[in-house]
């Protein structure tokens, strides 16, 4: 029998340590990169600044992508400067998403651009014979200039963004981040993908030449649909941390694995903290996120709503160690439905500048708080700290009540039907309100069948007729490709 000498304690910490960057690695499905640098950016203003500077001083190509891209003054300063780029020979590559432009800006906004030579591509609009394709969307916020400067953001291109001085609205919260190495050729490869998921791919670029000065490292992880990629990596930050673990989301609506995972951190002594939105731009969201925050307090983690007009940013920061930045929310669509694009940082510099931006956010937040109560039902009503007034919300209330509640129905039933959880007292209202709406869906199913009938059988002849569209479109591809190979042959 061979016997193996025990692993010193030199060498212990070490192989630790390649083990989690092994986990990490794998989790994202993103490679750890060195040699980078990495710079914070703050709110619209300064994204905007930087983003132009780069356009305007790109030599050999611009790549954009972004969510929105307003028909605005800030949409058409992006316009024209792209303009200004294409008539001077840089390529000029742009990728909207058609359901978030949707009533932003028409096709006709880009004429100028394409008129100069730049490219303009729309991602994932409608097709028959896609029922629920336009369920994935294209959310990630990138720019890459000449293969050398990369940004990734949250923000989009909108003067909503900027907030509205003159009627006291202020600037929406955001965060982003400029990188210059090794890095920004996986931003390229990023924006490469989703060109050729639209049409045909991009000719290869030639690899750039910069100076490799940076000490950061990195990872950049371009999510695709079903790909889950930063969805492990969430949840696998949540089971790494030691001490801290901040995170800040727009529109956070936490899944019951996530949700256990704060908490099992949040038990172990962790302090987990989940800042939000207090005014959305979304109410029904807003609404949603409300109705998870009775399970997170439980556990013991601090729920804070923001004070201003609109919180968008993404960002995790975690031990003071790593930290997570990019254009991915806390919930199923962007984890498993959209294209997204993040990057998470092992700096501890850059840990630390996050960690420090989240305390400054904490001073224009509202902590939110189980209330005291003599009896169980009545301690988990959720009211704000005594430490913090509470303020006026400026959230679209019935809309907002109306998806808190019809999520909490929907969990509740879910759980009695599968026995996932325990259901506490709490769970008697949801219950009820569940029985009353399925029986009044019985009785008008029994007496008036047409009113069920109809809308489900235009719903059946809709699907109907997209999937026979969708498999003549294949069987055409199929047999296309047949001839070809025999051509070939």
């Amino acid at each position: 029998m061979s016997y193996t000498q025990p692993m010193s304690h030199h060498a212990a910490p070490v192989h630790a340590r390649l083990l989690a960057e092994q986990a990490l690695s794998r989790a994202a499905g993103a490679p750890l990169l060195t040699g980078n640098r990495a710079e914070l950016l703050i709110d619209a203003a300064a994204h905007y600044d930087a983003w132009l500077t780069a356009i305007r001083g790109a030599k050999e190509r611009v790549l954009l992508e972004n969510y929105i891209i307003r028909d605005d003054a800030i949409g058409q300063a992006f316009r024209e400067a792209l303009v200004e780029c294409a008539k001077r020979g840089v390529f000029v590559a742009v990728v909207y998403d058609w359901l978030g432009c949707k009533g932003q800006s028409r096709d006709r906004f880009w004429a100028p651009l394409r008129a100069a030579g730049g490219q303009v591509r729309a991602f994932n609009p409608p097709q028959f014979g896609q029922p629920f394709g336009w369920i994935s969307r294209d959310h990630r916020k990138l720019l890459v200039v000449d293969g050398m400067q990369g940004f990734l953001s949250g923000v989009c291109i909108s003067e909503k963004w900027l907030g509205d001085p003159a009627k006291g609205i202020a600037p929406w919260r955001d965060t982003g981040v400029a990188l210059l190495g090794p890095a920004v050729a996986e931003l390229e490869h990023a924006f490469a993908e989703s060109w050729a998921n639209i049409g045909t791919p991009l000719s290869p670029f030639a690899a750039a030449v910069g100076d490799d000065t940076g000490n950061v490292a990195l990872r950049v992880i371009a999510t695709q649909p079903a790909t889950a990629g930063m969805y492990r990596l969430d949840q696998l930050i949540a089971a790494m941390a030691r001490k801290t673990l901040w995170l800040t989301d727009a529109y956070f609506i936490g899944v019951a694995p996530y949700v256990q995972a704060l908490a099992a951190a949040a038990r172990d002594g962790v302090d987990v903290r989940l800042l939000v939105p207090g005014s959305s731009d979304i109410p029904v969201v807003a609404g949603m996120s409300r109705a998870g925050y009775r399970p997170l307090l439980k556990a013991g983690i601090r729920v804070f709503e923001w004070n201003g007009s609109m919180l968008h940013a993404k960002t995790a920061v975690a031990d003071g160690l790593w930290a997570r930045v990019g254009s991915s929310n806390l919930n199923l669509a962007s984890w498993l439905s959209n294209r997204e694009i993040d990057v998470a940082v092992e700096d501890t510099g850059f840990a630390q500048q996050l960690a420090e931006q989240y305390e400054r956010d904490l001073e224009n937040a509202t902590e939110i708080v189980l209330a005291p109560g003599r009896w169980r039902r009545h301690a988990d009503h959720v009211q704000t700290s005594a430490g913090r007034p509470p303020r006026t919300r400026h959230v679209g209330g019935s809309s907002g009540r109306a998806a808190a509640g019809a999520l909490r129905i929907a969990n509740t039933m879910g759980a009695a039907l599968t026995d996932r959880r325990v259901l506490g007292d709490t769970a008697t209202g949801p219950l009820l309100t569940g029985a009353i709406v399925l029986s009044l869906l019985a009785v008008v199913a029994v007496f008036w069948p047409a009113v069920i009938g109809w809308p489900l059988a235009v719903l059946a002849a809709w699907l109907a007729m997209n999937f026979g569209a969708r498999a003549w479109r294949l069987r055409r591809r199929f047999k296309r490709r047949a001839a070809e190979l025999d051509d070939a042959g």
